[in-house]
């Protein structure tokens, strides 16, 4: 069963996202109005260090008025390298500077009213270059034990559907962790 996209204007639109509505024809030949959100690419990293901990940052989202644990994460600008964003969004965030980034997933958070992709890194080396630039992102920055992250995900205290998946992902990955060769 595929929907098929006839036409879509665009409602509103700034520097980050527009509003679109779509007509929509469905298998059975009716039309439906359907609004999306168009946005750009979101580059997220984070760095694992030698004792299996994560580095996550501590922050409230006004939108849904709660806190949770989170990854460095922002949108990518024109023209810039997905990579390279999210090694600036990680130093601008955190104050930390990531060795070589590998890529962990890509995931698309909404995809039923958002086209967003989340491109999502990590690297297990980082350098601490100073305070972070974007300190109001976050009330705090942390290296967590990966050891725990089933557990802040199983609380709610990782809200954010993608960055669960992600820090479940590097969960699995990363050998040595909850006494695991």
């Amino acid at each position: 069963m595929q929907w098929t996209k006839q036409n879509e204007q665009t409602v509103y639109a700034n520097r980050w996202f527009s509003v679109n509505l779509a007509d929509v024809e469905l298998p059975d030949g009716r039309h439906l109005d359907h609004f999306l959100i168009r946005l750009r690419p979101v580059a997220v990293a984070t760095v694992v260090n030698e004792a299996n901990e994560v580095l996550l940052l501590w922050r409230h989202r006004f939108i849904t008025d709660s806190w949770g644990w989170e990854l460095a994460a922002g949108v990518v600008e024109d023209g810039e390298d997905v990579v390279r964003a999210a090694a600036r969004e990680l130093e601008e965030e955190t104050g930390w500077r990531p060795g070589p980034l590998r890529h962990l997933m890509s995931v698309e958070p909404s995809n039923g009213l958002t086209d967003a992709r989340h491109h999502i890194y990590w690297s297990d080396e980082g350098e601490y270059v100073g305070h972070p630039v974007d300190d109001f992102e976050s009330d705090r920055r942390e290296w967590v034990p990966l050891k725990v992250v089933p557990d802040l995900v199983a609380a709610g205290e990782v809200p954010a559907a993608n960055m669960a998946a992600a820090l479940l992902l590097l969960h699995h990955l990363r050998p040595g962790q909850d006494g695991r060769p």
